[in-house]
């Protein structure tokens, strides 16, 4: 089932993300995170790509697991940054072969130790080029549902940190959806006026598919700067800052602050009739259960 067809049956979608451990006993905590969080019924899960496609076969031995193990549909991860078009190709063949339905069609970021990464040397330099490219697989008849794979792509409510033209960004994202793209499933921010400006934005730029709100709970300090740095530059507004400030006298009163602070969110973006919630869930399962707690959605246990 393409992840439109979920939108448009249970709007608004309730979904998280999770990433390819690297160790055997990293491998077997996330299944319990997926167990725990298969009770709460998501709508999908979504599967990171390394820098540089540096995970393609754990990425893809994660998505297979799920695939065949749960039922809940996962979304892998696929990247522009170094792969031909023949790469792609079979990867979105392995993909149809085990019958998933979804890619999240990203440009990526260039491996770490190529800080000087030349995007003209690629076959794709733009995520609308990838999306084209599987809207052209697609039209193979390779998948076996007709309309082969249905598309997401990124988008950046806070603004894409490559492009500080707001305007420009955006004429971005629109190239996204003139390609194919299906759905957008935005980047975490913690201000929801931002995501909301950002909605409106995309309204008048035309862009008309589901705009998917990205949310990841604080749930310790260092947590906190590594998250900016990983979402280049995530603003954290004055009123979440006082309120870890506040909890900062031990970590489970941080942790605390920051689930109560990401439910606030979640029950404000909701009454907003926004599209769906995708959770970050940095394979953990307790700072999602707990925000579905408090939303009052159903959780087993």
């Amino acid at each position: 089932m393409h992840i439109s067809d979920i939108l448009s049956n249970s709007k608004p979608s309730l979904s998280f993300e999770f990433f390819p451990p690297r160790s055997e006993t990293a491998w077997e905590e996330l299944y319990e995170t997926i167990r725990n969080l298969e009770s709460l019924h998501p709508s999908f899960v979504s599967v990171t790509y390394g820098a540089g496609g540096t995970t393609r076969e754990l990425t893809h031995d994660l998505v297979l697991r799920i695939k065949q193990t749960t039922s809940i549909p996962p979304v892998p991860h696929l990247t522009c940054v170094g792969h031909t078009r023949e790469e792609i190709t079979s990867i979105l063949e392995r993909y149809a072969a085990a019958g998933v339905s979804n890619v999240l069609a990203l440009r990526g970021d260039p491996p770490k130790d190529q800080p000087d990464y030349d995007w003209s040397t690629g076959d794709f330099r733009h995520a609308a080029d990838l999306v084209a490219f599987i809207r052209e697989f697609n039209r193979s008849g390779a998948h076996p549902d007709p309309r082969g794979f249905g598309i997401g792509v990124a988008g950046f409510p806070e603004g894409h940190p490559a492009t500080p033209n707001r305007m420009l960004e955006l004429e971005h994202l629109k190239a996204k959806v003139d390609a194919g793209a299906d759905y957008i499933c935005t980047q975490l921010f913690f201000d929801n006026h931002d995501f909301l400006d950002f909605r409106d934005r995309c309204q008048l730029a035309g862009i008309d598919i589901p705009i998917i709100a990205g949310i990841m709970p604080v749930t310790s300090l260092q947590g906190m700067k590594r998250m900016a740095e990983l979402a280049a530059g995530a603003r954290y507004p004055a009123k979440l800052i006082r309120t870890l400030n506040r909890a900062s006298s031990s970590p489970e009163s941080v942790e605390r602050a920051g689930i109560h602070y990401a439910a606030e969110q979640c029950a404000s973006l909701l009454n907003e009739g926004i599209d769906g919630i995708h959770f970050y869930t940095l394979n953990k399962s307790h700072a999602t259960r707990e925000i579905f707690k408090s939303l009052g959605l159903p959780t087993a246990g």
